[in-house]
């Protein structure tokens, strides 16, 4: 479901209840288009995310954790300026749009009180989040700067005017709407269609539309149906549809909708789960997008190198049949006839059988043998060394595919730890102008269902360093077999049937086949993990495993979650 008037409606109503009068102690800027504030109200401190993303626009509160970047954006410290120790007054929506007004009383810098309005504008491609001081009715700040060749309706900058966004007189709020006019609307044409609708009320998104038309055509009265849809608003049920592939939030259990139904306290809940992976995904793709790329491409290269190198050993492969031309040369060197193509002679290593050999006609027969005997000898030194070059290039293949499958399952959280794996391996360059030792990342930590701690490594560093240096060696390593994936520690000698399979769950959802059924994962104890020499990180060999298959489901690992 789009973020709609309707739903937005109901988000609204929810964080008056909670946020009024509450003061902001905190704000960050976590993304490029989102902005966290901690407001502090009814004695507990409410984390209120505003998104003007292009495709996940929306606000709520929300308990996902948020990493704040090492220096704040200058719309952040605007931000921090003027509103941290604010009282927020009011949150008010502008009719049934997709606008919504946060009322803030303060003070500016001489003690003179300062009402300002942050405006949050969910307009897909064009959402903002504006700062406006409500005296003067001009913007002091937007998270998103549109100037008039951008937009010649209205200019969003610094120091211009507020205009808000064009309305339809033609549109009315369905919320405050008399019975006339809505009963107008209804009956008006033969048959109401989701375009006709959206024409006439205010802030429908599709799937609200297709729910009003379905009550309405259900119904042998039109403008009964119409206003239950309303009234069942004011008993929120905050829904999430799963329908195959697809999921849907709605405001209340739209019967027209098929699929599995859960349901949620609040709308805030509701929401961080519905946007927890597809926007975590996508904060990863814009932060790591372009490092992707690089890291596939340099798996391409790798992977190009291997035939080739292969190729080498295959044609190392004959390097005895040209020592032996080289002899048969020198030991028939008086038969072999000056600028002759090829010689034919008896191979003395099969039983004198016939063999034709090819010679440069431009050589002497004495010559023709040493060349001969020099691509002997210059493949048989370049076998050791096309060997190393086809071991390297194929190690680099299964590194780049264990970063390639942590990028594809990492959350926003994980990125700095893989950004830390990368620049210490030099795909990467430290662009870090205050280079202050930062504290290193830790392993996620997971409790099983008899309490036994379990330890699951988010890069190849931590990896590395979970399995070879901090795990007891009685404890218990599990890792999907034969796929990129974390390394998991049971901190248990004896761990339970239960808590193997935990593990093992985990193992296989931090791992390439995280949406797989039937999963292999190895088993067995530290002591008989050991590190090539030379190894890259995450990489380990090991004898003498048992191996489990599971399936691991998000919500499995939930609820294992410490």
């Amino acid at each position: 479901m789009s973020f709609d008037g309707i739903m937005t409606h109901q988000v609204v109503a929810e964080l008056n209840q909670l946020l009024q009068n509450g003061r902001i102690n905190k704000i960050q800027q976590p993304y490029e288009q989102e902005l966290v504030i901690v407001i502090r109200s009814q004695g507990k401190n409410h984390k209120l995310l505003l998104s003007a993303h292009p495709s996940y626009a929306r606000l709520q509160l929300t308990q996902l954790p948020y990493v704040n970047p090492e220096q704040p954006s200058t719309f952040c410290m605007i931000m921090r300026k003027y509103l941290e120790g604010a009282i927020l007054t009011q949150i008010e929506q502008v009719q049934n749009d997709r606008i919504v007004n946060f009322h803030f009383r303060t003070r500016d810098e001489l003690g003179d009180q300062l009402q300002l309005i942050l405006t949050i504008e969910l307009m897909g491609r064009h959402s903002n989040i504006i700062l406006i001081n409500q005296a003067t009715n001009k913007i002091l700040e937007c998270i998103k700067h549109v100037g008039m060749s951008q937009n010649t309706y209205r200019t969003l900058l610094p120091g211009a005017d507020y205009i808000t966004p064009p309305q339809s007189d033609l549109q009315i709020n369905p919320f405050t709407a008399h019975d006339e006019q809505v009963f107008a609307i209804l009956n008006q044409v033969t048959e109401l269609t989701p375009r006709y609708l959206q024409q006439h009320i205010q802030g429908l998104g599709h799937d609200s539309v297709e729910e009003l038309i379905n009550r309405v055509e259900a119904a042998s009265h039109k403008l009964p149906a119409w206003k239950q849809f309303f009234q069942d608003l004011q008993q929120p049920q905050p829904t999430l549809i799963t329908e195959g592939n697809k999921q849907f939030f709605t405001p209340i259990d739209y019967v027209s909708f098929q699929g599995e139904r859960q349901y949620f306290d609040t709308y805030s809940e509701l929401l961080d789960a519905y946007y927890a992976d597809k926007a975590e995904k996508d904060r990863v793709h814009q932060q790591m997008g372009a490092i992707m790329h690089k890291l596939l491409q340099e798996k391409k290269k790798n992977e190009a190198k291997i035939p080739k190198l292969e190729q080498s050993l295959r044609d190392a492969d004959q390097a005895e049949q040209w020592r032996r031309d080289g002899e048969l040369l020198t030991t028939f060197l008086y038969q072999v006839p000056r600028g002759a193509t090829e010689v034919t002679l008896p191979n003395y290593y099969e039983n004198d059988e016939p063999i034709t050999i090819k010679l440069n006609p431009a050589h002497s027969p004495n010559v023709n043998a040493q060349k001969y005997f020099q691509k002997y000898q210059k493949l048989k030194k370049g076998v050791r060394v096309v060997k190393e070059q086809l071991h390297q290039a194929q190690q680099e293949v299964a590194y780049l595919d264990s970063l390639i499958s942590q990028l594809e399952i990492a959350t926003p959280l994980d990125v700095e730890a893989i950004r830390e794996e990368l620049t210490t391996q030099g795909y990467l360059k430290d662009k870090r102008k205050n280079k202050r030792k930062t504290q290193k990342s830790k392993p996620a930590r997971y409790l099983s269902s008899d309490g036994t701690v379990i330890l699951v490594g988010k890069n190849n560093l931590q990896n590395d360093q979970l399995t070879l240096k901090t795990a007891n060696k009685n404890h218990y390593w599990l890792h999907a077999k034969n796929i990129p994936g974390s390394h998991v520690i049971i901190e248990s000698d004896h761990p339970s049937d239960e808590t193997l399979t935990e593990a093992a769950e985990l193992a296989a959802y931090f791992s390439k086949y995280q949406h797989s059924a039937n999963v292999p994962v190895d088993y067995i104890q530290v002591k008989h993990i050991r590190k090539p020499n030379g190894a890259k990180p995450g990489f380990v060999v090991y004898e003498g495993q048992k191996t489990l298959y599971v399936t691991p489901t998000k919500e499995k690992i939930e609820q294992l979650k410490a």
